[in-house]
């Protein structure tokens, strides 16, 4: 077999240069939570494929169409995970973790659907996935989307909406499905073939639909609001009055349903008029009844997901700017025994400055040749190591971008490399 082997379509390669993005998305995600008393779980890639057809529905897009789905040499149906909500509340089942405890948990990797590839969105795509498990009240909702709301303000995104809705009790939920029905059977022969099927099945999936020819049939469906049970409607009534409290703007969008069937009461999407069609960049909701369904103890809960790659989309179109990782300093060596030493004088001022990012010249080259690299690198200081250098003790500092070269004896390069790259100072 000749040729080169292209990646999967849909699963893409991130460069060094595209990883400096996602490092700062996810270092930024890491410290919120880390404030907001978040701890990570880390959950399989693979699951039974029962896991999300009870989880997310079987009259869902994700289940009818997109999961991947393969059978083992056991005969057992597996599937790539599509979402991690349903994972995180199997894995609080299996292991223990919702006797009379309450967790707030977060993770973050890679997910996979089998959707049409297009700019953000794509069959390996990645998410950072909160939720808060065993907790009722609003205040709980209210927290995850203060914690989101932080979290843009982290990442310099402002072009950013707040749309919520509630989807009630199941019991609400029911009557309003039977109301639904009654509208659309009434309008069958305007219906496509996948909202026939989902009809009987969950009519709210019509809701979703994307289809051009549904958008005024479905503008004037009954709404979901006029259903709402007393209990659900003082539970949204209270996230609002604390997402008003901490000055958190919304718009209550009452055709706002979500893609999943295990949502219960608060429902909630973070939208953007900055990426076209890809306009949400944060959604989830409320799944009160999804631990029960996955064979657990009655258990509230709440969470959301957001889609690295299109939260990267946005702060490019934005403007933003990846973190700066290019070295602090570049080790330019010249001469056999310099470039021998140049490593451990590197190691000494990694112990003692933890901070500072150095790279030293490997592979040789004349000071040209080195000079070069390091200001391709982006380096701020060149510390220049030749024979003669080694032999005094000293190595001669040399700004990158303005300001004189000056010599430094070795024990005293790391207090200069301190005042020269970090004035302000910082606690070690």
């Amino acid at each position: 077999m000749s040729g080169t082997i292209e990646p999967l379509r849909g699963m893409n390669d991130v460069l060094p240069e595209d990883a400096r993005w996602w490092r700062r998305v996810e270092s930024a995600a890491r410290s919120v939570f880390a404030r907001y008393g978040y701890d990570e779980i880390r959950v399989p890639l693979l699951e039974r494929t029962a896991l999300f057809k009870r989880a997310i529905g079987e009259y869902t897009d994700i289940v009818e169409k997109e999961m991947f789905t393969f059978e083992d040499r056991d005969g057992d149906s597996l599937a790539l995970r599509p979402e991690a909500t349903a994972s995180i509340v199997r894995a609080a089942i299996s292991n223990g973790l919702l006797h009379n405890q309450r967790h707030r948990l977060f993770t973050i990797g890679p997910m996979f659907r089998g959707e049409r590839p297009q700019k953000g969105r794509y069959r390996q795509f990645h998410q950072i996935d909160a939720e808060a498990i065993g907790y009722e009240g609003p205040d709980v909702d209210a927290e995850l989307l203060l914690l989101a709301a932080r979290l843009w303000r982290e990442l310099g995104i402002d072009r950013v909406r707040l749309e919520l809705n509630s989807l009630g009790t199941p019991e609400s939920r029911a009557v309003y499905r039977e109301a639904l029905r009654g509208y659309f059977r009434a309008s069958i022969d305007a219906l496509d073939a996948d909202s026939r099927r989902r009809l009987d099945g969950n009519p709210l999936r019509i809701l979703d639909s994307k289809n051009p020819a549904l958008t005024e049939l479905i503008a004037k469906a009954p709404l979901l609001a006029e259903y709402l049970d007393p209990a659900s409607a003082e539970h949204f009534e209270g996230l609002k009055r604390r997402l008003e409290a901490a000055g958190v703007a919304y718009v209550v969008n009452p055709r706002l349903v979500r893609g999943l069937d295990y949502y219960s009461r608060t429902v909630f999407e973070w939208t953007t008029d900055a990426l076209g069609s890809q306009n949400a960049i944060c959604s989830g909701g409320r799944y009160d009844g999804l631990v029960q369904q996955l064979g657990g103890t009655p258990t509230p809960a709440i969470g959301w997901a957001l889609g690295i790659e299109r939260i990267i989309l946005l702060m490019q179109e934005l403007g933003g700017g990846a973190a700066a990782e290019s070295p602090h300093v570049y080790c330019v060596l010249a001469g056999a025994a310099a470039a021998e030493r140049g490593l451990a004088l590197a190691e000494r001022l990694r112990d003692a400055l933890p901070w500072l990012r150095i790279e030293t010249d490997l592979g040789g080259g004349g000071f040209k040749a080195q000079f070069k690299r390091a200001d391709r690198a982006g380096a701020a200081v060149a510390l220049v190591l030749g024979d003669e250098e080694l032999a005094r003790g000293v190595a001669q500092l040399k700004p990158l971008r303005g300001g004189e070269q000056e010599e430094c004896a070795f024990d005293g390069i790391a207090a200069r490399l301190q005042a020269l790259l970090d004035p302000a100072g910082r606690d070690e």
